[in-house]
């Protein structure tokens, strides 16, 4: 499995968001998501791991989940050859809006 694969399903894209607000205990993140139970939620930071999106370190007992930015390289790169599409049509965008409200730049 890669990166694309491991963000296509959305209980794991869920997990990034949470994550997205700092390190979480397996328990909190599983508190994030209700009606999935403990061993699922396990099975989906497993392959977030196994992909390169987080990491983990025990502590105690626990076990401390943290986002790897650096493992959403390749989506940005992939992203990267169409983000000029986005830049024009902002622009585009731009320019009627301010053609419609009568101000130039």
């Amino acid at each position: 499995m890669d990166v694309f694969e491991a963000v296509a399903e959305p209980s794991r894209r869920a997990l990034l968001d949470v994550l997205t607000e700092g390190e979480r205990t397996a328990g909190e993140l599983v508190a994030t998501l209700p009606g999935l139970t403990q061993p699922t939620v396990s099975r989906h930071l497993r392959v977030l791991r196994e992909v390169g999106l987080v990491e983990v370190r025990p502590d105690a007992q626990r076990r401390i989940y943290a986002l790897r930015a650096d493992g959403l390289m390749p989506i940005d790169e992939w992203i990267e050859r169409y983000r000029r599409f986005w830049a024009n049509h902002l622009d585009a965008l731009e320019r009627h809006l301010e053609a419609k409200h009568g101000k130039t730049s």
